[in-house]
């Protein structure tokens, strides 16, 4: 039961702090810097840890877990309901239909779908955050850190959680309704720990990294295919903060012309231009309501 307002997110395999991810992060933190060691200094240093950023990430985390427990989980639709009404949808409009193939490549079928289409639509989403000036004034809570931290993934208002929560019910919900059309029960994803194959291999490979300083590239071709930590952490930066948006896949930025790989980037700086406007519990709530009124 989720009721250990976020403790319960470090054995969760769905979560992105789950202890075997931030284990291999940590592994991989310390090779990098190994053969960095310029960089250890920030990346070890107490400022970074206990800066008042860092520390507003902590204690908002479990903040914005119990307000995701108590005020949006009850709203949001489930993907089940999106899954019946897509497939009864498609039943009532193009009759019965079913495809004859085996079981094996059903399951890969369907988990490589969810994957592509999940990651698709948080592209969107995520862009949509920053082009459209409402949205954008929910999302600059994320954006206010001014050092990340793996807790920096959870600095996000409850309006774009509702948001989100919308995006994986219907992305979800979608997919799977076609595939419940097409191949009735034989559907089924190849996970590990009750989660997707492709997520938690990207997620084992340093996901945490993006929210941190540890500069890891990779080489420029690969970036147009996969985001690297460095380039969502190019993502946070004042300058570079409308490059980016995928979420595992780089193809989207690169496919419509918003992408921004590491290569020449050699330094950036995290945060808003307005510094103060998000440094407390109090302005991460309130003060998107307060600036769109302003308007």
């Amino acid at each position: 039961m989720d009721t250990y307002l976020g403790l319960e997110y470090f054995i969760n395999a769905n979560k992105r702090i789950f202890f075997l991810y931030l284990i291999s992060s940590v592994l991989i933190a310390f090779l990098y810097l190994y053969f960095n060691k310029n960089e250890k200094r920030i990346n070890l240093s107490k400022k970074l840890w206990l800066h008042p950023s860092a520390k507003l990430d902590y204690i908002y985390f479990f903040i914005s877990n119990a307000i995701k427990l108590l005020l949006i989980y009850p709203i949001v639709i489930s993907a089940k309901t999106v899954a019946f009404s897509t497939s009864m949808f498609l039943m009532d409009y193009f009759g019965y239909i079913r495809l004859h193939t085996s079981y094996e490549l059903v399951i890969f079928y369907y988990t490589i779908s969810i994957f592509i289409f999940s990651d698709f639509t948080r592209y969107l989403t995520h862009r949509l955050l920053h082009l459209l000036p409402f949205l954008w004034q929910f999302h600059k809570v994320h954006h206010s850190a001014k050092v990340l931290t793996p807790f920096t993934f959870y600095r996000v208002h409850p309006i774009e959680n509702i948001l989100f929560g919308f995006r994986y019910s219907l992305s979800i919900g979608f997919i799977t309704g076609v595939f419940v059309y097409l191949f009735a029960g034989m559907i089924d994803i190849y996970s590990i720990f009750g989660v997707n194959i492709f997520v938690f291999i990207f997620s084992l490979c340093a996901s945490n990294l993006r929210h941190s300083h540890i500069k890891i590239r990779y080489p420029s071709f690969l970036e147009k295919v996969l985001i690297s930590p460095y380039m969502h952490q190019i993502h946070h930066s004042t300058k570079y903060y409308n490059k980016n948006f995928g979420g595992y896949l780089a193809i989207w930025d690169y496919m419509f012309s918003s992408i921004q790989i590491s290569k020449d980037i050699k330094k950036i700086h995290f945060g808003l231009k307005n510094k103060d406007e998000f440094d407390s519990i109090r302005k991460l709530l309130f003060q998107p309501f307060i600036n769109l009124l302003k308007k």
